[in-house]
């Protein structure tokens, strides 16, 4: 008995320094995407600065991070919470930070954005947020703010809320759910906001 309630304990501890492990490793990873991404944003205000009266470095169509890649910042200020935005949605970017949905657009492009993050890390007070709230996403060619107007609870394998909305630009976030569910989640939290006119 001694020996089996020694062999518990020894495995709980070792539970816990793995999670406190990957949690660190996790927690390392966004701080320094989020520095990246804010030394990125810094650059492209004093190139916009340095050439404003020529073309800008970034622009609204050619902005295309490659996969891995810092692309910009979510700031959400019910949350007081800004968090790095990087491009692709594999296991190795979202712990970087919130993923970008490859092949959806980009703040100015008219289309779908979307972006994806843990329920566990970067979205892990998405509940908290309310029709009305503002998101905004910044890249190096500008600050875009948009609007909650809806939320809803999907099936984990419903992808039909990834679709094209040209030529209305729509910011579609999606994390896990439920939020305190163990294991793989059966469904999906779905925030969709629309640009505020004059704020960018």
């Amino acid at each position: 008995m001694k020996k089996l309630s020694l062999l518990l304990i020894v495995a709980g501890l070792v539970l816990l320094g793995v999670g406190g492990y990957q949690w660190f490793h996790t927690a390392q990873a966004q701080k320094n995407s989020l520095a990246e991404a804010q030394a990125m944003l810094d650059e492209g205000a004093k190139e916009s600065d340095e050439t404003a009266s020529e073309q800008p470095a970034e622009t609204t169509e050619s902005f295309s991070p490659e996969m891995g890649n810092t692309a910009g910042i979510l700031h959400i200020p019910r949350l007081d919470a800004e968090l790095p935005i990087v491009e692709g949605t594999d296991e190795d970017e979202l712990e970087k930070g919130v993923g970008h949905y490859r092949g959806t657009a980009y703040p100015g492009q008219n289309d779908q954005i979307v972006l994806s993050g843990h329920r566990d890390t970067v979205f892990r007070s998405m509940g908290e947020l309310e029709l009305g709230d503002h998101l905004t996403v910044k890249v190096p060619y500008g600050n875009f703010t948009y609007e909650i107007v809806d939320t809803k609870i999907v099936d984990a394998d419903d992808r039909t809320v990834i679709s094209p909305t040209a030529p209305e630009e729509v910011l579609t976030l999606t994390t896990c759910y439920p939020f305190s569910f163990v294991g793989s989640a059966p469904d999906r939290y779905i925030i969709t906001a629309l640009p505020v006119e004059g704020e960018k």
